[in-house]
């Protein structure tokens, strides 16, 4: 029980705090000043729900265990988190179609998880909540202003679609870490979203005039620690400092 609720709370910590990296390499580089601050204050929120991830995996891991530990002191295939979240950042429309992909499931993860039995996992829900409500607005009007534009912003963000597709599926995937903890009722049923998931891509899709990708290939393994190459460029800049001068203290 212990140790599927660390790897459970791990994933999750995971999944906000690499895609909270990535979006930190937007900043100073965004098409205009309020998008630069709007990435910028995403990406701190995502770090800031990691960071409450972490603190409750440390918890749960004793043996004076941190968040810091966990997030800079495990390698490549210790990362539980999905392959959507490590992908580059590409131009802005691919990161936008990324964070829509990842705001649209989270949003609805979480409305779930509030209703968790452990009240740990429960607080951060409700904590969250409010923040990936703002995300999912913010990254689905941007795939429907650019999909709806011109002919370059249209190709552009289908172009993108396509590419991320196929790490999609892996978000409703169920390991035996969550069907143990959906058994004891802590954790979300992640296929029983996909539904619910399809509908709200779908209605932001066709306002876009983008079209849903096609096709039965899709990738996996983020959860089992295998990653595609992009994770270890980024955790070589992310761990840096720990790894060249362990224990250093501001």
């Amino acid at each position: 029980m212990k140790s599927a609720l660390l790897q459970y709370t791990l994933t999750l910590a995971d999944d906000s705090l690499i895609m909270a990296q990535r979006l930190s390499e937007w900043a100073y580089k965004a098409p205009f000043l309020e998008e630069d601050i709007a990435l910028s204050n995403i990406s701190l929120d995502l770090f800031g729900r990691a960071n409450m991830f972490l603190d409750y995996a440390a918890e749960i891991k004793g043996n004076n265990t941190i968040a810091d530990d966990l997030a800079f002191r495990r390698n490549e295939r210790e990362y539980r988190n999905h392959l959507l979240c490590e992908q580059p950042n590409g131009h802005f429309g691919e990161t936008i179609t990324r964070q829509f992909l990842f705001d649209s499931f989270y949003i609805l993860f979480l409305k779930e998880l509030a209703k968790s039995s452990d009240d740990q996992l429960a607080a951060i829900a409700c904590k969250s909540l409010k923040e990936v409500t703002y995300h999912f607005r913010h990254s689905s009007q941007w795939v429907i202003r650019l999909g709806d534009g011109t002919d370059e912003s249209h190709n552009k963000i289908n172009n993108a679609l396509n590419k991320l597709w196929i790490f999609t599926d892996e978000l409703f995937m169920m390991d035996d870490v969550d069907q143990e903890m959906l058994k004891k009722k802590i954790g979300v049923d992640r296929l029983a979203l996909k539904t619910n998931w399809n509908k709200m891509v779908d209605d932001v899709l066709n306002e876009a005039t983008l079209n849903k990708p096609e096709g039965e290939y899709m990738l996996s393994g983020g959860k089992k620690g295998i990653h595609t190459e992009h994770l270890g460029h980024l955790l070589s800049e992310m761990q840096y400092l720990q790894r060249a001068y362990p224990n250093a203290k501001w």
